[in-house]
């Protein structure tokens, strides 16, 4: 088998989204594959889309259910429990790839012998095949032979999985799994999988196109969340003790730290967040300052956040309260001119 696409699925059989995607996956050019789509508990028709897929497909598509929900990570992991191919890809249920996709990446790994091959991206808001502008989802300097300066930038930006496909022994050698039962599964595993590559090819070209509407993950905000985005940068500072190369990716480690589990965490529940509490921020704020002490002057850090998200971060580190208040002013300071 030469490639196994993963597709979980949770609620998506409205407005033809389930279907759009798997219309894609089906009538890919490439040879020899498989589809494994993943019912993660779904109470609407999802599953029952998925077996009438399996029923007019049966030489490339199998139908998984599960009976609780495991969000996207334990449906990818009951597909890799299975898979069997030689290369595997992701994709999420409301995107969908060019039919020439996967042949095309499968091809560029098989002659620069990467352990994973990329492309870029299309953002759409309807469901079309055509590309309006390509979205970079890899830089170009970090593709071939992985030195460790490609690593230390890869940790930093890796780009969406769904945007790859990865030789087997990524995933199997041995075997990893996605943390099942939150959001942000993805960003645990980022790290681990630079280190396992050796080689990364990389197309210029959106043979992805990522669907943006208003169910998207990305568009919804809460402490939940927030947290599960937490745990998943816990996960990936133990993966990288626990398998030796935390020292020696120390800073990248610390700013992709910084930015994902206390930026971006800090400033999208401000302003997602409905119920807000200072409780949350200032653990928060506590949680980084213990994990990281020096993180405001890991010059990786310093160079990809503004001056002005720096002084916010500086002041609540000293005071949840005063930072809390000069945030509110300020937002509603930027609302009230937005509206002249």
């Amino acid at each position: 088998m030469k490639l196994s696409i993963i597709v979980p699925v949770h609620n998506m059989a409205a407005d033809g989204k389930l279907n759009y995607c798997l219309d894609s996956l089906v009538n890919q050019t490439i040879k020899d594959y498989e589809i494994i789509a993943v019912d993660d508990a779904s109470t609407d028709d999802s599953l029952e889309i998925l077996k009438d897929y399996e029923k007019r497909y049966p030489d490339r598509f199998i139908a998984l259910s599960l009976s609780q929900n495991h969000r996207q990570g334990g449906a990818k992991n009951a597909a890799l429990r299975i898979c069997r191919g030689e290369y595997i890809g992701f994709v999420d249920s409301d995107d969908w790839m060019l039919p020439e996709a996967y042949e095309k990446l499968v091809s560029l790994a098989e002659e620069q012998d990467a352990d994973v091959a990329c492309c870029d991206l299309c953002h759409v808001t309807e469901h079309v095949m055509t590309v309006t502008e390509r979205i970079p989802s890899f830089d170009a300097k970090n593709a071939g032979e992985l030195t460790p300066e490609k690593r230390g930038s890869l940790i930093l930006g890796f780009g969406a999985l769904v945007t790859k496909v990865f030789k087997r022994h990524v995933f199997k050698e041995p075997e990893i799994l996605f943390p099942e039962h939150m959001f942000y599964e993805d960003n645990a595993l980022t790290v681990e999988l630079i280190m396992r590559a050796k080689r990364i090819a990389y197309l210029e070209e959106a043979l992805y196109f990522y669907y943006q509407h208003g169910a998207s993950t990305v568009h919804v905000i809460s402490e939940e969340r927030c947290k599960d985005r937490m745990e998943a940068m816990r996960i990936m500072l133990r993966m990288a003790k626990e398998n030796g190369y935390y020292e020696s990716c120390r800073m990248e480690l610390e700013c992709r730290f910084a930015e994902l589990f206390y930026k971006n965490t800090l400033f999208s529940y401000l302003q997602g967040e409905q119920k807000k509490r200072l409780s949350f921020i200032k653990e928060l704020g506590r949680e980084m300052k213990e994990t990281f002490p020096e993180f405001q002057k890991n010059p990786l850090f310093v160079a990809r956040s503004d001056a002005e998200e720096r002084k916010m971060m500086a002041m609540q580190q000293k005071n949840t309260l005063t930072f809390y208040l000069y945030y509110h002013l300020l937002w509603t300071y930027r609302k009230l001119r937005g509206k002249k």
